[in-house]
């Protein structure tokens, strides 16, 4: 199996930008596809990015084309999540997640086998 842990969360202001990370240790990285979902308070975990193994297919949700960027960097076993023009509907717990489904794009938590801890995100006024 593999083990996540995500970095890189903090607070920002409105407009600003953050890039989250998500190491992976474990079996080997492009044995896995790899996603970053999200949860605010009181709502349901959402899906926000997935890239294949080797990135050539990647995928963003609608509602964060043309801010959010997900890239992954085989060589350190990591892939990261670049979120620009934050907003503040923007703010939630950020979870990165693993799965043995690498060669289709997979955008549901069900896809997913394994799941980091959270890192926070919180954007202010």
């Amino acid at each position: 199996q593999v083990q996540v842990v995500e970095s890189g969360g903090g607070l920002v202001q409105a407009g600003g930008s953050l890039r989250l990370s998500c190491a992976a240790s474990g079996r080997t990285f492009t044995r896995y596809g790899m996603g970053w979902f999200r949860q605010a308070p009181g709502k349901e975990r959402e899906f926000v990015a997935t890239a294949s193994w080797n990135a050539v297919s990647i995928y963003v949700a609608n509602s964060m084309k043309g801010r959010f960027t997900i890239s992954r960097d085989n060589a350190k076993n990591t892939v990261y999540l670049q979120m620009n023009s934050l907003k503040l509907e923007d703010s939630a717990n950020y979870y990165c997640a693993a799965t043995k489904n690498i060669y289709t794009v997979n955008i549901r938590e069900s896809d997913y086998d394994y799941w980091g801890q959270g890192t926070q995100v919180t954007v202010s006024a």
